[in-house]
């Protein structure tokens, strides 16, 4: 018997090992597609001359695509399945970079931010799909630790962004590398991979009906009425996407601004802190598989409360050491959150997945800091990432004592 079921399980796993590898690439390229923001704002301030609060609006633009393009994701994917999802957000991924080429030669901020709100709505469609379908793929005790083993290349795409774009971008003229080059490349190879998708076949995980999928109502209005804890984690990933996305976007500003580097330095010390979080992410996908997720987060919460805590502190090399280390802590906290606010939610987890990708949106944050920081000093914004990430230690605490009395 215990033969059997032994042999069934190897089975599902190969049935599933492909569609899992080719998802998993996703993860690579959206990771690489935000991170490049993180450079463009420095690079559009010298190269435009504008202030940081008027750079914010390319995080801006790129995660109100995020925002007004989840629901109808969640619908469209609802309605054709998880892999036409993940084509049609790749050709609105390709369009947008493409349409950089036109954008450079108009030479307007704003025709800038045009692609990036198109790129935004593709990413979200890629997102919608391909993080719930990861948790999927498999049992559903390892889901989370399976999804922060696919996000782990979210991490490595980050890391080549920064690398690359920023070494391309500030190569010490006033005006720095062409920004339409890596945009059309990237483009080019985003398009042959919507090539690639529509060409295979993956596999619609169904889930038996219950009595709440024949209540009447919407999907997303039993979400809100019926599971409490999946409101807490929608309002915790919303924190926590304002927390790291800002972080992210201010780190050059911030460290060029208390003149511990220049340009250049500042994107390779922000290649090596997004290494920290890609190795965060592989070594949470290994913890997870040997105690609960609901620990590991918890561990996770404290330790990047105490992180940006020392940042606020003013300490001098030691608060750029804690901002690099907080990177370690956060790694985990998105697909960590995101697998357990899914948990038993069946043919809900579509809707729940399309509210949860519009917590990007929470890229806005790095407006409130730009404010901040051009009005205040440079250190303060990270008040406003402190407080995201004390909202997720609130959850990670409530999901903790929950697992414990499980």
């Amino acid at each position: 018997m215990l033969t059997k079921e032994t042999d069934s399980k190897q089975t599902a796993d190969k049935k599933y090992l492909v569609p899992f590898i080719l998802i998993t690439s996703l993860f690579f390229l959206w990771g690489f597609a935000r991170a490049i923001l993180d450079v463009l704002n420095k690079h559009f301030q010298n190269a435009l001359h504008i202030s940081i609060t008027h750079s914010a609006l390319i995080q801006v633009t790129t995660y109100l695509g995020y925002f007004l393009m989840a629901i109808p994701a969640g619908i469209f994917i609802n309605r054709y399945g998880y892999r036409r999802g993940v084509v049609f957000g790749l050709l609105l991924f390709g369009l947008g970079s493409l349409l950089f080429v036109p954008g450079a030669a108009i030479g307007s901020f704003y025709a800038f931010l045009l692609c990036l709100f198109i790129i935004g709505c593709g990413l979200v469609f890629l997102e919608t799909a391909a993080n719930p379908y990861v948790t999927e793929l498999g049992a559903r005790k390892t889901a989370t630790s399976r999804l922060n083993l696919s996000q782990s290349f979210n991490g490595l795409g980050s890391i080549f962004a920064t690398f690359c774009i920023g070494q391309f971008l500030f190569n010490n003229t006033d005006e720095g590398g062409n920004v339409a080059v890596p945009y059309a490349i990237l483009g080019v190879l985003v398009l042959a991979i919507a090539v690639v998708f529509s060409r295979v076949s993956l596999p619609e995980i169904q889930h038996d009906t219950t009595a709440e999928d024949e209540a009447q109502g919407s999907n997303i209005g039993k979400l809100f009425a019926h599971h409490r804890m999946f409101v807490f984690g929608l309002f915790a990933l919303l924190c926590y996407e304002i927390a790291e996305i800002s972080i992210n976007s201010y780190f050059i500003n911030f460290v060029t601004g208390m003149h511990w580097m220049t340009d250049r330095t500042a994107s390779l010390v922000l290649t090596c802190a997004l290494a920290f979080f890609m190795v965060g992410r592989f070594l949470g996908s290994w913890v997870m598989r040997h105690i609960k997720a609901t620990t590991m987060l918890l561990i996770c919460a404290i330790g990047s409360v105490v992180c940006i805590g020392l940042v606020l502190c003013d300490l001098g090399f030691i608060s750029l050491a804690a901002l690099v280390g907080n990177y370690l802590f956060e790694a985990i906290m998105f697909p960590t959150i995101f697998s357990i606010a899914l948990t038993g939610l069946g043919n809900l987890t579509k809707s729940a997945s399309s509210l949860l990708m519009m917590t990007p949106i929470g890229g806005c944050g790095f407006l409130l800091m730009g404010l901040i920081a051009d009005r205040t000093h440079v250190v303060l914004p990270f008040v406003v990432p402190f407080i995201g990430f004390l909202v997720v230690l609130a959850y990670a605490v409530r999901e903790y004592k929950i697992a414990k009395c499980n």
